[in-house]
């Protein structure tokens, strides 16, 4: 059989809620950042991420915690194809903090959960058998019935001729040799867990653990003897880790020291989150292993992703991409603490977001003071209308890719919160409408602290009327508020979209939009997105994308909005934005809706008239969209 599969992880999936303050007790935490966990979940996740093709047996609830799992491993790529969803029990979950560089205080909230009900029948031949590894890790040891499931997939692995591998993950408490209270623990002496786990360790290639994580496996606190134990029973490279030390091959006979096995390069990084950073290291050395790079290269990438992980905060959030893990080879450590280097930063978000957002066509509705100044308008109405642009974007969308709206809380919060879900793009205006210099919506706080409170699919859009000409004052002023936000949407997961308008400011040419480009990036702003104007010259255009990329050659791309053009300016603007690659779509708004929303506003169309004219004229301009970016493709063929 071809295998179509790099590497299947086998055990725990669950929810990790991680404590966001720092340096406090898990008893005073007073907010929680939601993640996946649990160490073949994090692994799947850490692989795909570095470019495997991962997949996870496992369970999860019929609950809105395990649709989150389930979620987030396919936004990563993960196949979950062999994740069962269980109608009878919760996914697990777990909370955590980080006290200090020694303390980690968790606790698992793992009774009778989802994922140690998994049973040698959620096993299934076929899929087993499309990996070219299947990784099993201990907890899923611990209780016969997971037990099972684990000892069938790896018999089934090395039928089908795979590689098995362990990541021994001792958790004393799982085991049942701690209480409750002890999830930090990390060791606690156990001849029945070592019993058990010799039992399996003839099955592996590959076995990796701490320096404890081996004294269990091998049954002796000296970790010589321990490893000399374990090749007793089993002939797998042997991969002891062994904390700022790196980590040490053994492929044969354990030598007299741990320093006479194969090691690779460590990475001097400030510990801040030991937590996950085993997994992260697994993942990497995964990657070597599996791309049958040398022990020396394959411990060089487990060591960096490790390092990434105890630098961040969250586990799989943590973990590099591929390019990512090539930036840090290539540049090396400019500053210990990782999660401050802005330049490394930015290269983890922007390598590492979610969805596929390479077409992008959007229906633009966030108009607030445009709707405000209608005869007949009410805030009511106003919402009322806004939830009938939702659905004219919904018919069209049919439940499509590629398709998005903007859409403001002020007037649109019904709309705006019945969008999430739904597979639209979902832009979100901050900006006060008309303002110059650039002030914010009231709702977002005099901090910008309740961007906290939106949804993590809603995109963060920033409309600035600028100009290269602006005075020394209201540009500097202009430059600090958006890189304000900027990073306050940075903070909160959200992605951000900067608009620039300079022909309501002064006049333009095919420079000026690109001048401003570079202004924004020189002051620190890296936008996941860029809205602008539709040029009239391919200069212009081929300006604007060189600045962009000049800075910043991740970014998700531009769209280009409409400015209540006929339809007929329109089609030939696109055709002129389409030649570029980087131009994703567009965003229109009262070329769409704003016939609609007069007549409906004074009683004169009905709700489903008011719809329908809308999906029209919407529908009409994808059509136009695409059929530009096709012939523009053709052309460059």
């Amino acid at each position: 059989m071809t295998k179509t599969l790099d590497v299947i992880t086998i055990g725990r999936a669950g929810v990790d809620l991680y404590g966001a303050q720092i340096g406090g007790r898990l008893e005073d935490m007073g907010s929680f950042d939601k993640y996946i966990g649990g160490s073949p979940t994090n692994m799947a996740c850490g692989t795909a991420r570095l470019g495997l093709k991962s997949a996870l047996i496992s369970r999860v609830g019929d609950e809105h915690m395990g649709r989150f799992i389930r979620e987030e491993l396919v936004r990563h790529g993960v196949n979950v194809d062999g994740l069962k969803t269980d109608p009878d029990r919760l996914s697990a979950l777990v909370i955590l903090g980080i006290r200090d560089q020694e303390q980690f205080p968790l606790i698992f909230y793992r009774e009778n959960c989802a994922d140690m009900a998994l049973c040698a029948d959620d096993v299934d031949e076929g899929f087993v058998a499309q990996a070219r590894a299947v990784v099993a890790t201990g907890t899923h040891l611990s209780h016969p019935t997971p037990r099972a499931a684990v000892l069938k997939a790896l018999e089934l692995a090395r039928k089908h001729g795979a590689r098995t591998a362990l990541d021994i993950d001792y958790r004393p408490n799982l085991w049942g040799v701690l209480g409750h209270g002890e999830g930090e623990s990390r060791f606690a002496e156990s001849a029945e867990v070592t019993a058990s786990l010799q039992e399996t360790l003839h099955l592996f290639d590959l076995i990796v653990g701490t320096e404890e994580e081996f004294h269990i496996a091998g049954g002796s606190t000296d970790t010589l003897e321990a490893l000399r134990n374990v090749r007793k029973v089993s002939d797998a490279t042997l991969v002891c880790k062994r904390g700022p030390m790196g980590a040490t091959a053994f492929e044969g006979d354990i030598p007299a020291s741990l320093d006479d096995g194969q090691t690779g390069p460590g990475f001097p990084i400030e510990v801040f989150n030991v937590l996950g950073a085993g997994d992260g290291f697994m993942s990497g050395l995964l990657k070597g292993w599996l791309d049958g790079e040398s022990w020396p290269v394959t411990l060089k990438y487990a060591n960096a992703c490790g390092a990434f992980a105890v630098s961040r905060h969250g586990c799989t959030p943590a973990y590099p991409s591929w390019e990512e893990l090539q930036f840090f080879f290539q540049r090396g450590i400019t500053r210990p603490d990782l999660r401050n280097d802005a330049e490394l930063e930015q290269v983890h978000w922007a390598t590492n977001r979610h969805g596929d957002w390479s077409s992008v066509k959007t229906f633009a509705f966030d108009h607030r003071l445009q709707l405000e100044e209608m005869a007949g308008y009410t805030l009511a109405k106003g919402g009322a209308f806004k939830e009938l642009c939702l659905e004219a974007a919904l018919k069209v969308q049919d439940g499509q890719g590629g398709y998005g709206i903007l859409c403001d809380n002020r007037i649109g919060r019904s709309a705006l919160h019945r969008a999430s879900g739904s597979g639209l793009w979902i832009g979100r205006p901050t900006e006060l409408p008309g303002s110059r210099p650039i002030d914010f919506e009231p709702e977002l706080g005099p901090d910008l602290g309740r961007l906290r409170e939106w949804a993590r699919e809603n995109v963060v859009k920033l409309l600035v009327f600028c100009h290269p000409d602006d005075d020394d004052e209201t540009r500097a002023l202009q430059e600090r508020r958006v890189q304000r936000l900027f990073t306050a949407a940075r903070r909160n997961g959200l992605e951000f979209l900067l608009e620039v308008i300079p022909s309501k400011v002064g006049p333009v040419d095919d420079s000026t939009t690109a001048t401003l480009i570079q202004q924004f990036y020189d002051a620190g702003v890296y936008p996941d997105w860029w809205k602008l104007e539709p040029f009239r010259t391919e200069a212009a255009w081929a300006n604007a994308v060189a600045a962009i990329e000049r800075n910043d050659p991740r970014t998700r791309g531009i769209v280009v909005l409409g400015l209540d053009a006929p339809e007929a300016e329109l089609a030939e603007s696109f055709a002129l934005a389409a030649r570029q690659p980087l131009v994703k779509g567009f965003a229109v708004g009262r070329t769409i809706f704003g016939d609609a929303a007069r007549a409906w506003m004074k009683g004169e169309m009905s709700d489903a008239d008011a719809v329908a004219q809308m999906a029209d004229r919407y529908a009409k301009l994808c059509g136009i969209w695409d059929a530009a970016r096709a012939e523009a493709r053709l052309n460059a063929a």
